[in-house]
């Protein structure tokens, strides 16, 4: 960039445009291991039920026999068993010796009877006809895709320590007593110095030894407007210096250093929010010591009345039907298609906790700049001294500023040529400025004014644009018929340019970053579900509260920085509220972590994005109202799914048991796996329905 404007009141984060597709280690690697697991067992159970004598019967057809067909169930069983069945078993014994029986022990203790009592039926040991082979090879094929399902919608946080990581460049210049020498960031030292070029990151803490900058701290302070930065000042790694070069001295390195702070901030917050418990675990662990204690009483009972061969059958039987065939595939059916649901209306969801806990949401807590607000400065004030009108000061200024970067500037060239396009007023060309091809006003000699503004020639006029420091340098005072302007938009917390020609006041300029149309619609609509609505910035608190009247928003957080983010969070769930976070830079990855739902906005920086449970693709707020309703239909799915589920367990595993055998019901093995693919496929059914749900912005804020 070209020059430092004093007051610019701009995000300068870095852009993320579209969605993020990050690389979840952990949980990747399950996802893939039950998607192998899955195709390789279900290729192996296809002969396994098709030589299943049980199912033959089921469906009256006989199996062709040849030497050796009667070992095909048997041994292609026994494989699937020891490689399908693997994660489960491993799973449950973890379940076991931690005492916290879940899913994995309940199909763990299933697929282990129907395992032994297969074999004991194969191998004819006490006469018992319980060849489970076709239903065990079924029961772990569906549990694989059950889970598979399910790793694949979690989504994984651990990619935003690589994110944070790679705020920092690969190396640095160390300057030395031969010159300016190449180093890797591990070989630089406390009391090092290095050089930092405009528009380079800086490497390490410090503080500047030689030069002046605005340097851009929005990813790390959460502060919008570029800050300058001159000889005693410190400096953070990852910050960049926008448009000088500066020298400075390393006074932090490795985990010293802020951007480490951040990191360790993220990895405990994150840390502290996968301790919940996931729904279908709860349901799996009552129905462990249901299925269990059923098993118990079936088997003392049986054996009592003298029938030990059919207290071995009953139970046996019993332990299979009780394994959760629908509640295994209860939440992760719903799971995935919310996900896929979601992803139609631009909503990310990568953690199931997170869908989970956003209906018991009290309290949204937006990130200002580049969420509520758009993140770049709009022209909202424009003021003339004596007969200057209001757009020959706007192109005036847009020709001394039409040659620079800075997110100022942008916006008073825009303003000037949004202006002229709807002709509105005189233009200053007609006022009789040299004017180029165009009809524009054309500046020469352009120069920055490190920390006072911009300068350069036009029509013959050296022309001036900057803040307060500006007019200090000439020794001009505020104009009295400006000082009325120039207070308002200051209280507004806008930031304010001021106009100079040969040495005279023209007029001054308001600029302020634009609150999103989408956002007093959003706010609108969570205050109409019952839900507060907090604001978080670094920026100023006139800023902030000039933004949180206008859109109607009940608490603000003003001049925060990356911890004291993470520790407002901490602040509003001590009151016993539960937050979600919404946000879209560095500064915002602890706080993301920290609130019960994290939610990333999709054009935000991927960090923001990783450390987040939930993405909105667009930089619509109103987003978050679709989590919200997603997440209280799935959870009215899942408890639908699950009381179904549960309910058939709840059901048929007395009957199985034999409790109405003196009546002559009594379910046997084979008409308990037919009821249990019946339920499996009402579940499945059941979550269907969520694909009829209606997530767009205009329905849910109508």
């Amino acid at each position: 960039m070209d020059e430092h404007h004093e007051h610019s009141g701009h995000d300068a984060h870095a852009g993320h445009a579209g969605g993020h597709e990050g690389g979840h280690e952990g949980h990747g690697d399950h996802a893939a291991q039950f998607k192998d697991r899955f195709w390789i067992s279900l290729a192996l159970a296809v002969p396994v039920v098709f030589f299943s004598e049980m199912f033959a019967d089921l469906l009256g057809y006989m199996p062709p026999e040849f030497p050796g067909s009667n070992l095909i169930a048997p041994v292609l069983g026994t494989v699937i068993f020891l490689y399908g069945g693997q994660p489960f078993l491993t799973g449950g014994w973890g379940e076991l010796k931690s005492r916290r029986p879940g899913m994995m022990l309940l199909i763990s203790m299933a697929i282990t009877v129907a395992f032994v009592a297969s074999w004991v039926t194969t191998l004819e040991l006490g006469g018992f006809d319980l060849d489970f082979w076709w239903e065990l090879a079924l029961l772990i094929v569906i549990m694989l895709l059950g889970h598979w399902l399910e790793m694949r919608a979690l989504g994984a946080a651990s990619g935003a320590l690589d994110a944070l990581a790679a705020l920092l460049p690969d190396s640095a210049e160390k300057v030395t007593d031969d010159g300016v020498v190449e180093v890797s960031l591990a070989e630089l030292r406390e009391g090092d110095v290095v050089l930092v070029r405009s528009g380079g990151r800086v490497p390490a803490d410090g503080k500047v030894v030689d030069g002046q900058a605005e340097v851009d701290e929005s990813m790390i302070t959460g502060e919008s407007r570029p800050v300058p930065r001159a000889v005693g000042d410190p400096v953070v790694a990852g910050t960049v210096a926008t448009d000088n070069a500066l020298r400075i001295e390393i006074t932090a390195v490795g985990e010293n250093t802020a951007l480490a702070g951040i990191q360790r901030l993220v990895a405990e917050a994150q840390a502290s929010s996968s301790r919940a418990q996931a729904l279908a675990d709860r349901a799996a662990a009552f129905l462990f010591y249901f299925a269990s204690i059923a098993g118990v009483i079936t088997f003392l009972v049986w054996t009592l009345l003298g029938e030990v061969g059919e207290a071995v059958t009953r139970t046996v039987t019993v332990l299979v039907i009780a394994c959760p065939h629908a509640l295994g595939l209860a939440i992760p059916l719903v799971i995935a298609i919310s996900t896929e649901r979601a992803a139609k209306a631009g909503v990310l969801v990568k953690n199931r906790l997170a869908l989970e806990r956003m209906r018991t949401i009290d309290v949204v807590l937006f990130d200002k700049t580049g969420t509520l607000t758009k993140g770049q400065p709009v022209v909202t004030g424009v003021a003339g001294v004596g007969s200057v009108a209001e757009d020959e000061l706007l192109e005036l200024a847009a020709a001394v500023e039409a040659d620079s970067e800075h997110p100022l500037a942008k916006a008073i060239v825009r303003a000037r040529d949004e202006r002229s396009r709807v002709g509105a007023g005189k233009t200053a060309g007609e006022a009789g400025g040299v004017a180029g091809g165009n009809g524009r006003l054309v500046a020469s000699e352009f120069r920055s004014l490190t920390g006072r503004g911009v300068q350069a020639v036009v029509d013959g006029a050296e022309v001036a644009v900057g803040g307060p420091a500006l007019l200090r340098e000439y020794g001009v005072p505020e104009p009295a018929e400006l000082e009325a302007d120039v207070q308002a938009w200051k209280e507004r917390g806008a930031a304010v340019l001021h106009v100079v020609r040969d040495g005279q006041v023209l007029g001054a300029v308001a600029l302020e970053d634009e609150v999103r149309e989408e956002s007093k619609q959003a706010v609108d609509a969570l205050h109409r579900r019952g839900v507060k609505v907090a604001m978080i910035t670094g920026d100023a608190h006139q800023v902030a509260e000039a933004v949180a009247k206008e859109l109607g928003i009940d608490e603000v957080f003003a001049e925060v920085l990356p911890q004291d983010k993470d520790a407002k969070v901490a602040e509003l769930q001590a009151r016993g509220l539960k937050v979600a976070m919404v946000g879209d830079g560095v500064n915002d990855a602890p706080a993301l972590a920290r609130a019960e739902v994290g939610i990333a906005i999709g054009a935000g920086t991927d960090v923001a994005i990783e450390s987040a449970g939930v993405v909105l693709a667009a930089d619509d707020p109103r987003a978050v109202l679709s989590v919200i309703e997603l997440s209280k239909a799935s959870y009215r799915k899942m408890w639908q799914n699950l009381a179904w589920a549960t309910g058939y367990n709840v059901v048929t595993v007395p009957l199985a048991a034999g409790v109405l055998a003196f009546a002559g019901i009594l379910v046997s093995p084979a008409v308990g796996a037919i009821l249990m693919s019946v339920s499996t496929i009402v579940v499945a059914l059941n979550a269907q329905l969520l694909r009829r749900l209606d997530l767009s912005p205009v329905h849910l804020t109508s």
